[in-house]
């Protein structure tokens, strides 16, 4: 079957699943393969369970009569699906989202803003990301979108530039550079190479690009395009001017635009940028400021991202959704500046390859000399460090830290701020406090 024949099926349909348990009736199964799985395998279960058409890869589970269609490469069919999906709505606008720290919360903060003009904002939802989730969430794009704002995560070169000629982005924003995914980026330079990659794509194709005027990187790879910047630097020549406010021991990020005052619920001044960066997007598409102020103070992060929960009169800075050196040593500088009995539970950082154990040694040697009370270094990562001290406690895994809890009084502080990798997941010791 021709691309443009499956595609006039999936209009049809309801929606592309790669999950045979989760199969929809009238969806469209496409089988990719993993490392631990083969969704070939899965095929007929998905026809069983209502598929109107699955696309596989093997031609030994292929089968006409079931309407199990063989294709060379089930993964290069579902970017060839998305990019013609996208090829029929090249009219809507799309904002593309990548840097190393911030994109969903910034992704989600824009598009509270838009909301507050556009009806039909559609966005990457969770974590859909990565080189199957964002050919996904194309795929999810209504034909009635007034815009769509994409989030692009990568851990090695080349991919921001291989999903940007999936998404065709109108605009575009990189958050910052940082210490992420060194395994497969190698150094600090490959990181920026890879970011710069969505400037590539935008300066080529002759679209906008949404520049923090305070990052010298984003303001000197830009020279050229046509770009909308934010600073809040006065010798900075910027379309839009803003006035942070850093306050020690407020927990919620304030700014200033156009004398109107903007406080929201994000922890953190390492935040202000991204509220910036989403408010500056909100006022280019001509939202009203007193809309954007509105959207921004009733946005209550969720996910674990610089969310705050009060138990037990300790009030919990949770940012464990994810964590790099970049990152880790943002939210410690924010920590340390808190005035209190102070503890932090930090997990550890991964996918950092030859830089591992160099980045945890540098968090351990912060730690000895901040204001923080008590550090619980959970990970083997972290076990292994040789940097110690009095007020810091290593623990191989989540399972010895718990039963060593009791040994420490964590309930008689006044902040603790629990961050760690994804897999770490530390949330799960939230109710232990």
């Amino acid at each position: 079957m021709k691309i443009q024949n499956i595609y006039k099926l999936y209009t049809t349909s309801s929606g592309i699943e790669i999950n045979s348990k989760k199969v929809k009736k009238g969806s469209i199964f496409i089988a990719l393969k993993g490392k631990n799985f083969d969704g070939n395998q899965f095929a007929d279960e998905a026809i069983s369970n209502g598929a109107i058409l699955a696309i596989v890869d093997n031609k030994k589970f292929a089968s006409y009569k079931k309407r199990i269609v063989f294709v060379c490469n089930t993964l290069y069919f579902l970017h060839e699906l998305a990019t013609y999906h996208r090829y029929q709505l090249h009219h809507i606008p799309i904002i593309a989202i990548t840097g190393s720290n911030g994109k969903t919360t910034t992704k989600e903060l824009i598009t509270s803003i838009l909301s507050k003009k556009y009806q039909k904002v559609h966005c990457t939802k969770n974590n859909f990301n990565n080189h199957i989730g964002i050919p996904l969430t194309i795929l999810s794009m209504p034909m009635n979108t007034q815009i769509s704002i994409m989030e692009i995560g990568a851990n090695h070169e080349k991919e921001i530039e291989k999903m940007c000629n999936i998404i065709n982005p109108d605009y575009g924003y990189i958050t910052n550079f940082g210490k992420a995914h060194l395994e497969g980026f190698k150094s600090i330079e490959g990181i920026i190479r890879s970011k710069l990659e969505l400037y590539d794509f935008l300066k080529k194709n002759k679209k906008i690009v949404f520049i923090n005027g305070d990052d010298p990187i984003q303001l000197s790879n830009s020279i050229g395009m046509n770009r909308y910047i934010f600073s809040g630097e006065e010798k900075i020549k910027s379309n839009i001017n803003v006035k942070y406010l850093y306050v020690k021991n407020n927990l919620k990020s304030s700014l200033y635009i156009k004398n109107i005052k903007i406080i929201s619920s994000l922890i953190g001044n390492y935040n202000l940028y991204n509220i910036a960066s989403a408010v500056t997007i909100g006022i280019y598409f001509k939202v009203s400021l007193e809309k954007i102020k509105k959207a921004v103070e009733e946005y209550v992060p969720n996910n674990y991202r610089s969310q705050i929960l009060k138990k037990n009169n300790v009030k919990i800075i949770i940012d464990c959704y994810n964590a790099n050196p970049t990152s880790m040593i943002k939210a410690l500088t924010f920590f340390n500046h808190i005035k209190g009995y102070k503890i932090v539970i930090l997990g550890d950082m991964l996918e950092l390859g030859f830089f591992s154990n160099y980045e945890h040694e540098k968090i351990i040697s912060f730690l000895k000399k901040s204001s923080i009370n008590i550090a619980f270094l959970i990970g083997d990562i972290f076990f292994n460090t040789k940097e110690t001290s009095d007020k810091i406690k290593k623990f191989i895994n989540k399972k010895n830290f718990v039963k060593c809890m009791k040994k420490y009084s964590i309930r008689n502080t006044d902040y603790i701020l629990i961050k760690g990798s994804r897999k770490i997941a530390l949330e799960s010791l939230i109710c232990l406090i």
